[in-house]
């Protein structure tokens, strides 16, 4: 008792520092899971506002493959918390995941990686008292996670079994993926490692459970998700499957601590490769380093964009039937304009897709930051390398990766489409119209470098107003969003392909706004102290 009290010496400090530091990030995580499920209510509350409409709706998913291997078995899709469930269960799932993950990779090997943690474990701290703070820390936000949801859902008068069980599956799925974030930490010593490694068995996760839903359900049973999804939220609660979730968990951090007492602080249980001898050539120029520092974030964004592309067109061919006689689901559509519902669709597609891709934009942007209070620019800086250059390296980034993504959804709607409608005439037509939604995403790449230069402790802010943009643009109507505060959105002046007809007015405006925030941050990053 005496050796468990020793090692865990300074947990309850290093928590305290933990959620007091990162408590603006653990706010918008939770409250962002939190208010997709209360959108996706009230959106299906306003696509769906008759029985007869929920009706037609289940009719239309109950066989529809790429439905289902995006958001899980149709279950009860006649009642509002059925399609609650299949809508937003899959997609928060995901996210809660990603929660976890990332922050256990922050606060673990992300410390390590800093040095941070070395300086911490001078003080009087206990070996375990960093993992188990950072334990601590993600399970108090999962559970956050859980109550949000599940009022959220109780607050829009959905039933209470249905709604504990959902937002319970989320909590402890979460909880899952923290641990295996915990036990990749203790392999590897490079926070990016982790993430890639958790990432990839989230992605592993997410396959299987879609190959087992097509199927007759066995094999969603090797997948987490799988095991989440089977408690049936709104379609007869069983809690039997949360017991794999716990257990699961449980092997996992207690694989990670032992493993955590076997290694040195630092390092990794496995060693990582040796890398070259002598660096290329292009690492040796600032444009060279940003795309080595970001190659591994474009392209999991592109499998992402692409994933969700390939989804969006096969349904293309089918629309008119899946939306049937839902009015409100037409009216929706419809705002694209559009001689037919499937121009119509793909429009909007295509606004959800480059919405998603604006998010590695910002991200990409926001390397400039990350770079700065991380200490790394300013040895970059101390080199022949003016700050204009250094920062228009991660901008090009930021705008041709904003380009790559369009093209890729562009291309991943039109291959689907065209595969399953029998036509790959429409696959340049089709990435054409993607790309129409770039100057919109570099709108958005100019006002968070703007932030940057000028305010660059708010330069977070980017995301509120990218969120803004998605709720404005997903379910604007279903929400009853004025008119003029759609218009607002970037999003909302571009041309909505192929639904209608391009106009180079708003196209050019768009532009020229871009550039001149995107100008204003530079010249602020020119004048203001560094860090």
């Amino acid at each position: 008792m005496i050796g468990a009290m020793t090692e865990l010496t300074g947990t309850a400090e290093l928590t305290r520092f933990i959620v007091r530091r990162d408590r603006i990030r653990i706010l918008v995580w939770v409250f962002a899971v939190a208010g997709l499920v209360a959108l996706t209510v009230v959106g299906i509350k306003g696509l769906y506002p008759t029985q007869a409409d929920l009706d037609q709706a289940a009719a239309a998913s109950q066989g529809n493959a790429a439905a289902i291997v995006f958001n899980g078995p149709a279950q009860s899709l006649n009642t509002v918390g059925g399609e609650v469930a299949f809508q937003a269960g899959a997609m928060g799932m995901v996210v809660v995941a990603l929660m976890s993950l990332l922050m256990i990779g922050r606060l673990t090997r992300g410390e390590e990686e800093a040095g941070r943690l070395e300086l911490l474990r001078s003080l009087p701290v206990g070996s375990c008292a960093p993992i188990a703070s950072a334990s601590f820390t993600v399970a108090a936000m999962n559970v956050a996670v859980g109550v949000a949801t599940t009022l959220a859902m109780l607050a829009q008068h959905l039933p209470a079994a249905g709604s504990l069980t959902l937002g319970t599956s989320f909590m402890l799925l979460g909880l899952v993926f923290g641990g295996v974030a915990l036990l990749a930490a203790q392999i590897t010593e490079n926070v990016r490692v982790v993430y890639g490694v958790a990432g990839v068995v989230l992605g592993a996760a997410f396959v299987v459970r879609a190959v087992g839903d097509i199927g007759d359900g066995t094999v969603s049973w090797f997948s987490p998700i799988g095991w989440a999804q089977k408690a049936r939220p709104f379609a007869g609660q069983r809690w039997w499957p949360f017991l794999l979730l716990v257990v699961a968990t449980t092997v996992l951090v207690a694989t990670a601590s032992v493993l955590a007492g076997r290694r040195d602080l630092g390092e990794g249980l496995i060693a990582p490769r040796p890398g070259r001898s002598c660096a290329a050539p292009s690492l040796g120029r600032p444009i060279g380093l940003a795309v080595r520092l970001q190659r591994g974030s474009l392209t999991g964004w592109s499998v992402g964009v692409l994933v969700a592309g390939v989804g969006y067109g096969s349904i293309a061919p089918s629309i008119d039937t899946f939306v049937g006689r839902n009015k409100a689901l037409a009216d929706m559509l419809a705002r694209a304009g559009g001689a037919s519902l499937t121009d119509s669709y793909l429009a909007t597609s295509f606004r959800t897709l480059a919405l998603i891709g604006t998010g590695f934009a910002i991200q990409s942007a926001l390397r400039l930051r990350s770079e700065e209070t991380s200490m790394r620019a300013e040895a970059v800086l101390a080199t022949p390398v003016s700050r204009w250059r250094w920062a228009t390296s991660h901008l090009t980034v930021a705008f041709a990766g904003s380009v790559v993504l369009l093209a890729l959804a562009g291309l991943a709607v039109g291959l689907s489409y065209g595969v399953v409608g029998g036509d790959l005439s429409v696959v340049p037509h089709l990435v054409g119209d993607a790309l129409v939604y770039a100057p919109a995403m570099w709108l958005l790449v100019g006002f968070t470098v703007a932030l940057v230069g000028l305010a660059p402790r708010g330069a977070v802010a980017s995301w509120a107003i990218l969120t803004v943009c998605l709720v404005v643009g997903l379910l604007g109507p279903a929400l009853g969003v004025p008119r003029w505060l759609q218009r607002l959105s970037p999003f909302e002046r571009t041309a909505q392909l192929p639904a209608a007809h391009l106009t180079y007015m708003p196209f050019m405006v768009l532009i020229a706004v871009a550039a001149a925030l995107t100008l204003a941050g530079l010249t602020g990053l020119r004048r203001r102290d560094i860090r």
